[in-house]
């Protein structure tokens, strides 16, 4: 079969493995899994024949009281049946193959009702994989009252996000009413695990559900549903194929799981010992390796921190120092433009640009985290650029807001995505506005960054801007800065969050913000390093871009292979 062909590659992914096992459970339930063996077997009894005496065995169970007599199910019509089954097959009603049962919950009033004497199951104990037995049940006084649930049920989660979740019960249980079962009658359980385990069972149970927010089924739509059954013989043979497939599949899954995590492991080991003792040659030797340790979405994404962080530690210029010792030295030090910085700030306070701000701690070596190179010095974010909070006007006032104000961002207008300039958030506000809030307007070029809910979201403005109080935002005292200080901004994420402070919303508080410790390079080597990034961050992009297309060539397999398998069929009907 085309299928186990490509079991290995189209289990690379774990997602795959899921979707894998949902395909066999729906070949399964069309007979594709057994058509070999019902060449070897023509002469098995139909499953007609086990219908008949299902139901006559129901019959007997209802004259012996130990099932309650049923109504008569709706007959099966030809625009109800989804795709066409091998002969000596039946189409019929879910109830057809036992007997049905919703859950219920005997009275919490009474304490009496409840103990160890027999497990009572709820929908977060039942899993597509396992069912789990709470210790604490029902009494035998709540067992009366409750219901009985016989081993060897089905049982299925039929409200809420979790509906379709089903196992099958080893021992008697009772269950809530969340829950619907049907306990098969001379039918293998697993085989009609099988069935409503299926893609199409499944999506038979949303459709019929009612409620959108909250979807739910009732066992009278639940128990009409239309299933196909087998004769008895291959029903079991059904099952024997299916444990097979799943055991393979879940082989391969466990070891391309194994896989990603020994590369993770790797990489992260990797990349670890480049931020701490590396030399620029195991950088240059790991860039040669890019493409073989860096497919996987995750490993991306911590080449892009590491990235960061090798930027602001002068790792990634060294080559660029040894080649340009003169534009590291002498006026060109850091510390020369650090002198510089405060003079401009010295100039604005008393120009009454901006307000004097008590002076920041000093810088001590115990705080020092790692050592520079030759031409850096350490610094604060406080030091060297304007730290601006910001505000939010009362929504209710329109004088406030405008379609052609002033940009003003909030988190959320970030988001996730890592765009370096923006130029417009979700709305304008007015020079009013800005007046009677604490917003601020911040010139072109500066850097936001969210301090708040989330912590981290970074973002260049393009033209003049403000935000709400969720950012705490740096305007450079020289704006060429503006870009490295972006780079350094997305490199303290992690600190940031590990400094923030409060219980429902994480925040950093402006005077935290101030105090970053800023290593500040030569202005003009900033320049290089911002070079540096934005080609590595190219990079990267380009590897996400190949993972990506990696993802999609699998699921563009995945659905040649089920065109190929499906080829011919009806369409489920939607």
């Amino acid at each position: 079969m085309q299928l186990l062909q490509h079991f290995k590659e189209l289990t690379l992914r774990p997602k795959n493995a899921q979707e894998l096992k949902g395909l066999i459970l729906q070949l399964a339930i069309q007979g594709k899994l057994t058509a070999n063996w019902r060449k070897e077997n023509p002469n098995v009894e139909p499953a007609s024949e086990l219908l008949k005496k299902i139901q006559k065995e129901k019959e007997q169970l209802v004259k012996d009281k130990k099932i309650n007599k049923e109504k008569s199910l709706p007959k099966l019509i030809e625009d109800e049946i989804p795709y066409k089954i091998p002969a000596g097959w039946n189409w019929c009603r879910l109830r057809d193959t036992g007997f049905t049962q919703t859950g219920s919950t005997p009275p919490k009033k009474n304490p009496e009702n409840y103990g160890d004497f027999i497990p009572f199951i709820g929908p977060a104990d039942i899993s597509n994989h396992s069912m789990k037995y709470p210790v604490s049940g029902l009494s035998e006084l709540g067992i009366s009252i409750g219901r009985l649930i016989p081993k060897d049920s089905i049982m299925m989660v039929c409200i809420g996000g979790s509906i379709g979740k089903c196992n099958i019960n080893e021992v008697d249980v009772s269950c809530n009413q969340q829950i619907n079962t049907v306990t098969p009658v001379f039918m293998p359980a697993v085989y009609v695990k099988v069935i409503c385990q299926s893609p199409y069972f499944q999506k038979s149970v949303l459709d019929k559900a009612s409620g959108s927010a909250t979807p739910i089924i009732n066992k009278g739509k639940w128990e009409t549903l239309p299933i196909p059954i087998p004769p008895l013989q291959e029903q079991k043979e059904i099952v024997n194929v299916v444990e097979t497939l799943f055991k393979e599949v879940e082989q391969l899954e466990q070891l391309t799981v194994a896989r990603i995590g020994l590369k993770e492991d790797f990489v992260t080991s990797a990349l670890q010992q480049l931020t701490t003792n590396s030399t620029n040659q195991e950088w240059i030797n790991l860039q040669e390796h890019f493409k073989s340790f860096f497919n996987e979405t995750t490993n991306i994404k911590k080449l892009r921190e590491t990235i960061l962080q090798l930027a602001v530690q002068g790792k990634l210029t060294a080559d660029w120092r040894s080649n340009h010792p003169e534009l590291v030295e002498g006026d060109f030090h850091a510390q020369k433009l650090l002198d510089r910085i405060q003079k401009e700030k010295a100039q604005l306070i008393a120009d009454k640009k901006i307000k004097k701000e008590k002076a920041l701690p000093p810088i001590t070596e115990d705080k020092i985290p790692y050592e520079l190179p030759e031409g850096w010095v350490w610094s604060k974010l406080g030091m060297i650029s304007l730290i601006v909070g910001g505000g939010t006007p009362k929504s209710s006032n329109p004088e406030y807001f405008s379609e052609e104000g002033i940009s003003w961002f909030t988190p959320a207008d970030l988001g996730k995505s890592k765009t370096k300039y923006v130029e417009r958030g979700r709305r304008d506000i007015t020079k009013l506005g800005l007046e009677k809030s604490s917003a601020q307007l911040m010139p072109k070029g500066s850097v936001m960054f969210s301090s708040r809910a989330p912590i981290g979201h970074t973002a260049i403005g393009l033209k003049d801007f403000s935000t709400n109080q969720g950012f705490k935002s740096s305007v450079p005292y020289f704006m060429e800065m503006n870009e490295y200080i972006y780079i350094y901004l997305n490199s303290i994420v992690k600190d940031a969050n590990e400094n923030a402070s409060g219980t429902t919303f994480k925040e950093v508080s402006g005077t935290i913000v101030k105090n970053f410790l800023f290593p500040l390079p030569p202005l003009e080597e900033q320049k290089a390093i911002v070079e540096k990034v934005n080609a590595l961050m190219g990079l990267c992009d380009a590897l996400e871009q190949e993972v990506q297309q990696s993802q999609q060539h699998s699921e563009m397999m995945m659905q040649s292979v089920l065109k190929e398998i499906f080829e011919g069929r009806k369409e489920v009907a939607n």
